[in-house]
């Protein structure tokens, strides 16, 4: 083997235990957004609510597309490394529920 070459991957349970993490992830936020969601419906509130119950539907599927795409690409023989922006923005989707939803609770 040269110096240059890099050994076969053995990928054993790792890129599994991340798809099943970040589909959890996905599901607990697809919750919080709900839970956030029925709270301003079921409690009326100002009109304000029902734009704030959309905007986390859309924080939701925001969340969810850089989820989907992370576990695309956990297939593949050597996955890239999640990135500084598509990480940024998982992070800033899961902060920007969390504002939404104590929004939602105190309007």
């Amino acid at each position: 083997m040269d110096a240059g070459d890099t050994p076969p991957r053995d990928p054993g349970l790792q890129p599994e235990r991340t798809r099943l993490a970040w589909r959890r992830t996905t599901l607990s936020f697809a919750v919080a957004a709900l839970l956030a969601g029925r709270e301003a419906l079921l409690h009326g509130g100002p009109a304000g609510a029902i734009g704030g119950v959309a905007l986390c539907a859309l924080v939701w599927l925001a969340f969810t597309a850089v989820a989907q795409r992370r576990i695309a690409v956990l297939d593949a023989a050597r996955p890239p490394v999640l990135t500084g922006p598509r990480a940024a923005g998982a992070v800033l989707c899961v902060l920007a529920l969390a504002c939404l939803g104590a929004a939602l609770l105190f309007l």
